[in-house]
């Protein structure tokens, strides 16, 4: 008995020396205590931008967390950020400069007070952008109607439908002021007026675009693009006949050059009409004035009558000045074209047409022509193959 007492108590004096013997080990790994690991914080995202992008997280509810830091490039790079809030209903954003357009990884730690760091928290292929997506971008396309005109001559531009990344698109045009203005057409709008347009200034703009929903910034175009002429019909009110030697004479006084310029809309009967007389054989011409010097003129649309005697073949001749310009050969003559250009009449345009002559017919100038005031007609032909008859409703001229 006596000896099995002296066994218990020989293993129990062991057993407390070995419990003692493990306090200190443990006392030893953990050096100054337990491991401690604050809060790692909640919902981490990322927004791009233009060679940098944002962070942004939900606090950590953690009130012993004094800071975070953002590592990337392998840990080469960092940043600090103060721990603001605790309330895991805010938003924590820290913007991330001077980055190259490229992918990243981000590594986002909690710190506390004594030193102490959360877990990591990762952010996976982080997009910046730069210079290579902004040069991808192209400005919106004008429609194909480009524009359209108010009764008062001022237009608004047409624009193809934007995508869902289109920002605007910015227009820049001159005002009657000659000032350089902007208007901007937004979002999803497809349609911009330019108030007080000044006829015949160039018109340019730019598009903007972000990468995805979220960018924090905007990218622009690199470059402005020229929207197509805008072109402004001329006043008819300034319009007027000239007679010059060899003009052709009209029917009777009811239909006069001047119902060239009355706004009638689509063919016209009779007397509503420019009716050539029957002594001047064709080709013959006829002459009016557009009331001032105009730079780039740039159309012409010619209606013929509802019926008959429509030209399929004529020419439109201009000048500024009608000094000396009178030619003394009648329409017909084989050299009046050599004369014409020889008193300084410039040919415009020979229109040609494949049709009945009825309907409006729209043809381009000549491009770079020097300034016109003066307008002479020369009809070479008509649909009827009549000789002397010609006939026209309406004429309607643009400018640049």
């Amino acid at each position: 008995m006596t000896t099995r007492i002296k066994i218990f108590i020989i293993v129990l004096v062991a057993g407390l020396a070995a419990c003692e013997s493990l306090d200190t080990d443990y006392e030893s790994f953990l050096h100054d205590g337990e491991i401690v690991y604050p809060g790692v914080p909640i919902n981490v995202f990322y927004r791009p931008g233009n060679q940098r992008l944002a962070l942004a997280w939900q606090p950590s509810p953690d009130p012993s967390i004094v800071k975070y830091m953002v590592y990337w490039n392998n840990h080469r790079d960092s940043l600090e950020v103060e721990a603001s809030s605790h309330d895991p209903a805010d938003t924590m954003t820290v913007s991330i400069p001077g980055l190259q357009e490229y992918v990243y990884n981000f590594t986002v730690h909690a710190y506390d007070a004594k030193g102490h760091k959360s877990v990591p928290l990762e952010v996976e292929n982080a997009r910046a952008y730069g210079p290579v997506y902004a040069a991808s971008l192209f400005n919106r396309r004008p429609d194909g109607q480009a524009y359209t005109m108010d009764g008062n001559n001022i237009p608004t531009l047409h624009f193809v439908q934007g995508d869902t990344i289109h920002v605007a698109t910015v227009v820049e045009y001159t005002n009657q002021a000659g000032v350089r203005v902007e208007q901007s057409l937004q979002g999803e709008g497809t349609a911009v007026t330019l108030d007080g347009y000044q006829p015949g200034t160039v018109v340019r703009y730019r598009s903007s675009y972000i990468p995805v929903s979220n960018a924090i910034d905007t990218f622009y175009v690199t470059r402005y693009d020229t929207f197509p002429p805008i072109l402004t019909p001329l006043n008819k009110a300034l319009f007027s006949e000239v007679h010059l030697p060899n003009d052709v004479n009209v029917y009777e006084s009811g239909t006069s050059v001047s119902k060239l310029w009355d706004g009638s809309v689509g063919p016209q009967g009779y007397p509503n009409i420019y009716h050539s007389d029957g002594n001047s054989a064709i080709p013959h011409h006829f002459t009016f004035d557009l009331g001032q010097v105009f730079e780039n003129l740039a159309q012409l649309e010619e209606t013929g009558r509802d019926c008959c005697n429509n030209p399929d073949r004529f020419e439109v001749w201009g000048i500024d000045d009608l000094t000396d310009a009178e030619t003394t050969l009648p329409g017909n003559d084989p050299g009046w074209k050599d004369e014409a250009i020889a008193k300084g009449w410039t040919l415009l345009r020979e229109v040609t047409r494949n049709d009945d002559g009825k309907a409006p017919f729209k043809v381009d100038l000549l491009e770079g022509a020097p300034p016109v005031r003066y307008i002479r007609i020369r009809v070479l032909h008509v649909t009827t193959n009549d000789s002397y008859y010609s006939n026209m409703s309406e004429l309607t001229f643009w400018r640049k």
